[in-house]
């Protein structure tokens, strides 16, 4: 039997000049390579329909010499290098002579974190500075597209309108590296016996317009089955400003992107939700699982399948409804190095003592898959 090969001419998968199979890409088409070796192999065991020539009854049939299929295994390049172990961590290892400064602007939740982000960092290096602004994740798109920040952190991601003056300042989008997990937390008063709601009377509590199941407005305890003296206490309702990304992630997952209550007090800071909370026996507010204090407590949710607390396990396997990554945005010309001081900075971040500040922090960390693919976006 003979087999005829045709050269894949998108992959190159067959060198014609002596039939040798290449692999010449991994990632797309050169999977049909593979399909094709595979084929070729189960040819040469069992035979294939294909073009043969009739033996002669008088002679004996000669056995074909087949030449040897040649494999090239591609060398790994430095984006593959940069692929650690799945299941850890690395650990970060300082560089000699960083100096310089950097700026960055965004997200009230990160506040805290990138502030023991940049100490730690600053013990590494002493003669880096970095400035931190914190006002609200809607900050960050600007200041970036007008060049005068370097990172901008964000607790949602970047809507497209959002994108575009960066893009036609520079030509490309920014990059969106995900450097940690959150699941946003709904807190009452420590004293206050309401253990769980449903995402039903969640958005009765908070919303106007009701698009996420519920029936009708929530004003009082009484309403959610409170009995004695909280059964008529009036509900007071606590959330962030329309800077906020936590405001914008809340409204689109928790109202279905309805409309918020006029009686909701919005608050500047993440912090100061958690404190009018923990300050007003009748009040209710939603933040970041990192700004939990001893004066709330942090409700269960029922999503008509589990009830569950906003738990770093259940931000992880995605069951907590309003689980969430945050987002460090950078300034990232595709085929170009960043600048050796942003380079380290997100090296650390997502190494083994970066991602230990975010759980001391209250966050959840990034899995070890999740922190490899990051820096390749970052560092290739």
């Amino acid at each position: 039997m003979r087999l005829k090969f045709r050269a894949l001419e998108a992959d190159r998968c067959i060198d014609t000049s002596d039939g040798s199979l290449l692999f010449n890409n991994i990632s797309g088409l050169g999977f049909h390579c593979y399909k094709l070796y595979y084929i070729a192999v189960l040819c040469l065991l069992v035979g294939c329909a294909g073009e043969k020539e009739a033996p002669s009854p008088s002679t004996p049939q000669q056995p074909v010499a087949l030449e040897p299929i040649r494999v090239v295994v591609p060398e790994y390049t430095q984006r593959d290098s940069l692929q650690g172990p799945a299941n850890s961590l690395s650990d970060y290892v300082p560089i000699t002579d960083l100096s310089g400064n950097m700026s960055s602007s965004g997200s009230d939740t990160f506040a805290n974190l990138m502030t023991l982000w940049t100490e730690a960092f600053k013990r590494y290096y002493p003669s880096v500075n970095i400035q931190v602004q914190a006002a609200g994740s809607s900050t960050a798109p600007p200041a970036l597209a007008e060049g005068t920040v370097n990172l901008g952190p964000m607790s949602r991601p970047m809507r497209a309108k959002e994108t575009e003056p960066f893009e036609r300042n520079f030509g490309y989008r920014p990059t969106a590296l995900r450097v940690a997990m959150d699941a946003l937390a709904i807190y009452v008063h420590k004293d206050n016996p309401l253990d769980q709601l449903t995402l039903q009377e969640l958005d009765a509590l908070y919303s106007s317009t009701l698009r996420c199941g519920g029936r009708q407005p929530i004003d009082f305890w009484g309403e959610l089955a409170l009995k004695g003296s909280w059964q008529e206490r009036p509900i007071q309702l606590f959330g962030r400003n329309s800077v906020s990304g936590t405001y914008g992630y809340f409204k689109q997952s928790a109202l279905c992107s309805g409309d918020f209550k006029n009686d909701v007090n919005e608050q500047p800071g993440s912090a100061s939700v958690v404190q009018a909370v923990a300050s007003t026996l009748n009040g209710i507010g939603y933040s970041g699982l990192g700004y939990k204090t001893s004066g709330v407590k942090a409700l269960k949710l029922n999503t008509g399948k589990a009830v569950l607390l906003p738990t770093a396990q259940n931000a992880i396997s995605g069951e907590y409804p309003f689980s969430r990554y945050m987002y460090l945005y950078i300034n990232k010309k595709p085929g170009q190095s960043l600048p050796p001081l942003e380079r380290e900075f997100i090296k650390f971040i997502l190494s083994k003592e970066g991602q230990a500040i975010v759980e001391k922090d209250g966050y959840v960390p990034v899995q070890p898959d999740i922190a490899n693919v990051e820096l390749r976006k970052a560092l290739i």
